[in-house]
C-alpha cells in the first residue's frame, strides 16, 4: 500500500492509502507521496517529492514536489527542501521562540 494525493488545479484535496491498481480506476490526478519524506530527505532511501502531501499543499509538477502552505507572508520558499523558511534564522541558544509577525523576527517565549 502507498499514499496518494489527489491534486486539483495544483492543490492537494485529499490523501489516501491505496494500491496502484485501485488508483488507476479513479478519475482525476493522483500523485504518489511518502510519509517518510520531509524537507527533501528520507531516512532510508531517496526522498519522494520533497514532502509528504497534506490537504491544502501545492503540487508543483515542474519541481515534482509537494509544498506546504506558506505560514507567514514574509517567509521564503527554500528551493532545495520545498519548505517555507523565516527570512531571519531562528536563534539556536536553547531557548523557546515563536515567529512575531509584527516585528518579522523571532520573539523569545517566557519560561513555563
Amino acid at each position: 500500500m502507498s499514499h496518494f494525493a489527489k491534486v486539483e488545479s495544483g492543490i492537494v484535496t485529499e490523501v489516501i492509502v491505496a494500491e496502484q491498481d485501485f488508483i488507476d480506476t479513479l478519475s482525476g490526478t493522483w500523485v504518489q507521496t511518502s510519509y517518510n519524506t520531509k524537507h527533501g530527505t528520507h531516512p532510508n532511501k531517496t526522498p519522494l517529492r520533497k514532502n509528504f502531501a497534506g490537504k491544502g499543499y501545492t503540487y508543483d509538477s515542474t519541481k515534482d514536489a509537494f509544498i506546504p502552505p506558506q505560514k507567514h507572508p514574509t517567509w521564503v520558499l527554500n528551493e532545495t527542501t520545498c519548505v517555507w523558511e523565516a527570512p531571519v534564522a531562528k536563534p539556536d541558544d536553547g531557548e523557546l521562540y515563536q515567529w512575531n509577525r509584527d516585528t518579522n523576527n523571532w520573539s523569545k517565549l517566557p519560561p513555563l
